[in-house]
């Protein structure tokens, strides 16, 4: 009853006036996508999966206005927790992958991924020039970190998630999906209080930072 269950979700939309925003991520059927799309219902669009087989980015310009970009979600990495491979370290320790075989596959997949990445930063305009452009010599900076929050700032969706964890630079998850007691998923606290974040200044000059190339985006969508 897929038509009549969207339906039912377009009239609760006008009733609360709200925007609805499907998790269409993974192994969803086309003929889903196309129904929720069509629906109205806003596409997720994850920074970490906007990439083809040869680990090419999708370009700002070109996410679907009608959609929510973010960098990662509550089930993924932080930015820094993926540039540094922690989810796969933390992963190993406990248990997550059958055998090491595996485990070198993803390492070497973040690594083309994280290449991908940094082409994409410096080929849209979203570090400065002197950044390092070889992706397995770069550490995780601000600079990096800012890179890449502004990318999706930069992209042509209409709405934009970001996470706390990333302004302040955090690389611990929050929830590591395959675990229960292994690990204090949905425990994990920011590493300060909202008072102090908010107070820090390289915090609010991100927070100002990408709400300038936000505008900069919706003006040139709506040219």
């Amino acid at each position: 009853p897929v038509d009549d269950l969207l339906s039912l979700l377009a009239l609760e939309s006008q009733r609360h006036r709200c925007m609805v925003i499907g998790e269409d991520l993974g192994t969803v059927p086309v003929e889903i996508v196309s129904k929720l799309r069509n629906s109205g219902v806003y596409s997720y669009k994850v920074l970490y999966f906007e990439s083809d087989a040869e680990k090419t980015f999708r370009a700002p310009a070109l996410y679907p206005e009608q959609s929510m970009a973010v960098a990662t979600t509550h089930d993924l990495p932080t930015l820094r927790g993926y540039w540094e491979s922690g989810d796969l370290t933390l992963g190993k320790a406990l248990g997550l992958y059958p055998d090491e075989v595996v485990l070198r596959g993803l390492y070497q997949d973040r690594e083309l991924a994280k290449q991908g990445l940094l082409d994409a930063l410096h080929k849209y305009g979203c570090l400065p020039k002197r950044a390092g452009h070889k992706a397995s010599l770069m550490s995780m900076t601000g600079i990096l970190n800012r890179g890449m929050q502004r990318y999706i700032a930069d992209s042509n969706s209409a709405l934009l998630g970001l996470q706390p964890e990333d302004w302040l630079e955090m690389a611990t998850p929050v929830n590591i999906p395959g675990t229960s007691t292994e690990y204090p998923n949905w425990r994990r606290k920011l590493s300060v209080t909202l008072e102090q974040m908010f107070a820090d200044e390289r915090v609010n000059k991100l927070i100002k930072d990408l709400d300038k190339r936000r505008k900069a985006a919706s003006k040139k969508a709506a040219s």
